[in-house]
């Protein structure tokens, strides 16, 4: 394991041994005065069931993995829910030398012409850094009708994180966009975990996390999810408001990700999807 990882997996723990209070883990706070709400790690390291001094090698990134039973001894103890003990699993997994990922995504043909069969349905593709790898016209004009459509290239592509912080046009779409926010911070992480040696993903975190204050503090805080469907409530600047169900479906082959935008037929929902598109058929 890279000393990043060892890094992630510690401060991930560290997070949730803050987080978790006496009382919810069920201990008494005894008569010393704590500075923290949150547990020691003495506390922490008994209720798994590990010595102090390996539960503090694991916190501090000295020790690089943690064995199965570890993992869910510390996610009991620590409350964990099941996206964040997959996470925390994640995280502790030994992990063999691999080459650094420095290539750029490239997307397949065959992604390409589905979204061009699904003209109704506005739709993206990203990359697990968050970069835009391409999107359908409807999906454009939903998403991003300020940004080139056809794009720059792969050095300068858009990135939904680094647009949904840093770019006041995009960010007014969302007006649920501490959740949206939350859930790109999360997807960051998890993407993360499974690539420590991504250096063009350390770029995007790195470089999101200086320019925008807000980043960096949700970072900080290490949000888990793993839904993959959402109902997204947005303010267009073409049709106004309209709510969409937001779907999300993995290519494992690609490690890219398709989002899909869609309403029930016969509402004003899906009323504001057709004006969009004849808006855009008749460009």
């Amino acid at each position: 394991m890279t000393r990043t990882a060892a890094n992630d997996l510690g401060g991930f723990l560290r997070s949730r041994r803050e987080r978790l209070t006496p009382a919810a883990a069920g201990i008494g706070s005894g008569t010393t005065r704590r500075r923290v709400p949150g547990l020691r790690r003495e506390e922490l390291a008994e209720l798994a069931g590990v010595s102090v001094g390996y539960y503090t090698r694991l916190e501090q990134g000295v020790s690089g993995s943690a064995s199965a039973a570890v993992v869910d001894a510390l996610a009991a103890a620590l409350r964990l829910d099941p996206a964040e003990h997959e996470h925390l699993r994640l995280l502790a997994a030994p992990r063999r030398p691999t080459r650094p990922r420095a290539r750029r995504g490239e997307l397949r043909p065959s992604v390409r012409d589905l979204l061009a069969a699904l003209p109704a349905t506005p739709a993206i593709v990203i990359d697990h850094r968050a970069d835009v790898l391409a999107w359908n016209r409807l999906g454009h004009a939903l998403l991003a009708s300020h940004v080139d459509f056809h794009g720059p290239d792969a050095r300068t592509r858009p990135n939904i994180a680094r647009m949904l912080f840093l770019d006041p046009h995009h960010r007014a779409l969302y007006r649920d966009w501490p959740a949206k926010a939350q859930v790109t911070v999360a997807a960051l992480h998890h993407a993360v975990a499974r690539h420590p040696a991504d250096p063009l993903l350390a770029q995007v975190v790195g470089r999101l996390a200086v320019d925008s204050p807000e980043f960096a503090r949700m970072w900080a805080r290490r949000p888990v999810r793993t839904c993959s469907y959402y109902v997204r409530e947005l303010d267009h600047p073409v049709v106004g408001r309209v709510t969409l169900a937001n779907e999300t479906v993995t290519l494992p082959d690609d490690d890219h990700r398709i989002g899909l935008f869609y309403a029930r037929p016969g509402t004003p929902d899906a009323d504001a999807l057709t004006l969009l598109a004849h808006g855009e058929n008749a460009r």
